[in-house]
């Protein structure tokens, strides 16, 4: 618990700071070179990129900030991914604020839950595993998956399994580590395979 209230002092400091306000029509016509990927909405058509629709402005602001810090200081800080480095690689702060607020005004195409994956996927993320040192999801991210703006939490529910997997497993070999006071890290070194796949299954259909 010490951890998490550590990390929202720290996330509620950084949506106080200074950030560009975002001009969401100029965020579309900048966006066309995201479509490839994310989809003319946000809603990526391929599970591998996630959905930006309706997520939270200043958590995306975030998000391309950090893939550029990534590109500029050879992968010692911020966010590394090859195709991302490449694409925020000429964009300004203003840039950023302006995509990040048109995605946020779009919204979130829905998702579901598989039947089979309900009960355990339900009790993970709402009760967490106190024997395992893992803390319940909603502890951040709410018992729908909002997130919340003000914090910095994202929104995770509708978003593709497949890409909430592939995040939990960046967080846990630590190839992703710019999550505050390396909170999803910690967390996620003590899920096993079965955890991530049940958990990301779940978290699609919160909505």
């Amino acid at each position: 618990m010490k951890n998490i209230a550590l990390a929202l002092v720290a996330m509620i400091g950084f949506s106080g700071a200074a950030l560009a306000q975002g001009d969401a029509a100029a965020g579309e016509t900048k966006s066309a070179t995201c479509v490839a990927c994310h989809g003319a909405d946000g809603n990526s058509p391929t599970d591998m990129y996630p959905k930006l629709a309706g997520q939270h402005p200043k958590y995306l602001e975030k998000q391309l900030k950090e893939f550029k810090l990534a590109m500029e200081t050879g992968g010692e800080k911020g966010r590394n991914n090859a195709i991302m480095g490449g694409m925020v690689a000429g964009l300004t702060e203003q840039d950023m604020a302006d995509l990040a607020a048109y995605y946020g005004g779009k919204s979130m195409s829905p998702a579901t839950t598989p039947e089979e994956v309900v009960e355990a996927g339900q009790k993970l993320y709402m009760g967490g595993d106190a024997a395992r040192g893992i803390p319940a999801c909603t502890a951040c991210h709410g018992p729908r998956g909002e997130g919340t703006e003000l914090s910095g939490f994202p929104k995770i529910s509708s978003q593709h399994p497949a890409y909430i997997k592939s995040q939990l497993e960046l967080f846990r070999s630590g190839e992703r580590n710019n999550d505050m006071n390396g909170m999803m890290g910690d967390i996620a070194k003590k899920l096993t395979d079965e955890d991530i796949a049940i958990l990301s299954k779940y978290i699609a259909g919160l909505h």
